[in-house]
Formats: C-alpha cells, structure tokens, sequence
C-alpha cells in the first residue's frame, strides 16, 4: 500500500469514527448497540466508489480513483457523511442511492434482528446495508438482498467481496421476494411501495417482522401467517427511491393547491395525504386531519387481511380506514 492510500484508509478510518459517534449523539440504536460495532467496522467507502453530490445546475461526480489528490479526499471524507448519496442517474432521475446512515441505524434496530435470524433486503443499492446485516448475522446465508437491475446487484456483489462479505444477491422483482431462499424472519425494503406485497408474507415464517417504508413513513408490521399481517408506522420521516418493476410508475405529487397556507409546510399531513392517495381527496384529508388533533405517524397503522390492505388511524377496525393502492 503506497503512502497516498495509507492516508486515504486513515482518513476513512477517522470519518467512519465521527460518524459513529454523531449516530451515537443522534440516539439511533439505543435500543440495540451491538448496530454501533457494525457500522463501526464495515468501510461505507468501499461500497460508494463514486457517488453523486447536487450543484446548481446539476450534480458533481465524487469519485475515489480521481486523479486529483484533494478530490479524493473530498470523496472519502464524504462517503462518511451522514447524509444519503446518490450513487446512479438516468436522465437526471434518481435510480439508486446509499441511504443517510443515521437512517439506517434507526431502520436496522427497528428491525429487531437476533441471532439466527434470515433476513430478506428489498434494494440492494450498494450493497452496504447488506454489509451491515452481514457483519450482524455472519456469513452463513442468512442474509438476502435483492434488486431488479442487473449492474445494481452486480456491483454490490463486487463491494460487498471488497468488504470481505458475501450474502446472497439476487437480480430481480424485489414485490416478489424470494421464495428459493425463505422462509424468512425479517424483512427490511430501502424503497418506497404503494403497498405491502402479499409475497413476502407468504415467504415469512410466522411472528416475522416485516420493515418498509410506504407513504413517506416507515412501516412495521408482524406477519401472524401468509395471508395477514399488522403493525404501525415509526415516527420517523422516511424518503426512499421508489421501488421500480412491473406495472411501477413514479407517482406524481399530490397538490395541495386551495388548501389553508399551514396544511402546506406540515410533513404529517404530507404523510395523510400520501397514505390515502387514490382514496381520500385532499381537501377530505386535511378536514380530518384536523379533526383528530393532526396527528402524527405512530397513530397511523396498517393491516393486511382477507387478500385486501388498509391503513387506519388508531384502530384497524374504527371508522377511520383506507384501503391501499
């Protein structure tokens, strides 16, 4: 190792450190610790060789092999800051993107892993979720992460090599599981659905715990058997890439045009809208919304059940339910 990269794998090493400690002050994994070693040993540069950062008019183009020395610093003191990057466009459309770690922390103790458990991904991105539940878990195929395109998985089979793990990775419709490798006992997706794909409860063992995100939220939800699950929403904001596939468009933004100044700078009522888009006009939305005191995420629930889904407001079965698209 020449002395260029020596000092490039020390400063990984402290901006992997201050990241640990700023997830440390942030709270994230309270609830489970053992996620600080984790994120304290895997190398998040390894998995982002390059990765997109917004300028006016554009992006900028990080990249850990530029010939520019201090360009590669920038590149490594990046890919440690606790922020998402955009890892791959198309037509200025984001395809792909490593999520802010914070986010990730509070997404991996949610999950509620223990030993033995299997874990299915849903996004494999850049692999260094994957890594994480793998360095949790170890390398016994007990972890799974797929994703629909081709160079995605193939890429993060390459990080995740260069990282020294190796879980399955899968190319395909991620709505679709992956039934050759269930049952499962977790699933975790790090993409937006409309809905909760009664695939993977059929691939869940009973008692799983299934963690996706869906509106602009995060949903967790426990698998009783194959044709019904239930479970409320974190409270943590949550925006994620769309999960793409058949039969998948990007959905365009509900407006909020006409309604009073303040329903328009309120993430919760953003949250209700996104919910129950397709089912409740907006303008209905917001008359709710502030009938029942503007609530915030953890009263919202869903429950998939008798081959349908809807999410609700404090109870699955009171008057307040909508179904899923």
């Amino acid at each position: 190792m020449g002395a260029y990269d020596t000092e490039i794998e020390g400063l990984a090493a402290e901006a992997r450190a201050a990241l640990v400690r700023e997830i440390d002050a942030d709270g994230a994994w309270a609830a489970d610790p053992v996620w600080r070693e984790a994120f304290a040993r895997v190398p998040r540069h390894l998995f982002v060789p390059y990765y997109y950062v917004g300028i006016r008019g554009g992006y900028e183009r990080r990249w850990g092999e530029s010939p520019d020395p201090e360009a590669r610093r920038r590149w490594v003191r990046g890919a440690y800051a606790d922020v998402p990057l955009a890892t791959r466009l198309r037509d200025g459309e984001l395809l792909s993107s490593s999520s802010q770690p914070s986010l990730m922390a509070r997404m991996l103790t949610a999950l509620r892993v223990a030993d033995g458990d299997r874990v299915l991904e849903v996004g494999a991105g850049t692999g260094y979720n994957a890594a994480l539940l793998a360095h949790r878990l170890g390398d016994d195929g007990l972890v799974t992460t797929i994703d629909l395109e081709p160079e995605i998985t193939e890429s993060a089979r390459q990080h995740l090599a260069a990282a020294g793990h190796h879980p399955a990775v899968v190319t395909g419709d991620g709505a679709r599981g992956v039934p050759e490798r269930a049952p499962f006992d977790r699933i975790i997706a790090t993409c937006a659905l409309p809905t909760v794909p009664r695939a993977w409860l059929a691939q869940c063992r009973p008692g799983a715990r299934v963690l996706t995100p869906l509106a602009t939220g995060l949903l967790a939800l426990t698998v009783r058997d194959a044709g019904h699950a239930e479970g409320r929403f974190l409270s943590t904001a949550a925006f994620f890439v769309p999960l793409r596939g058949e039969g998948r468009a990007r959905p365009d933004t509900v407006s909020v045009a006409g309604l009073p100044g303040r329903a328009r700078g309120q993430e919760p009522f953003h949250f209700l809208l996104e919910l129950t888009r397709g089912t409740l006009p907006a303008e209905e939305a917001y008359a709710l919304w502030e009938r029942e005191g503007m609530p915030d995420r953890e009263r919202y629930g869903v429950t998939v059940a008798g081959g349908r889904a809807w999410a609700w407001l404090d109870d699955p079965e009171g008057p307040c339910t909508w179904p899923l698209s």
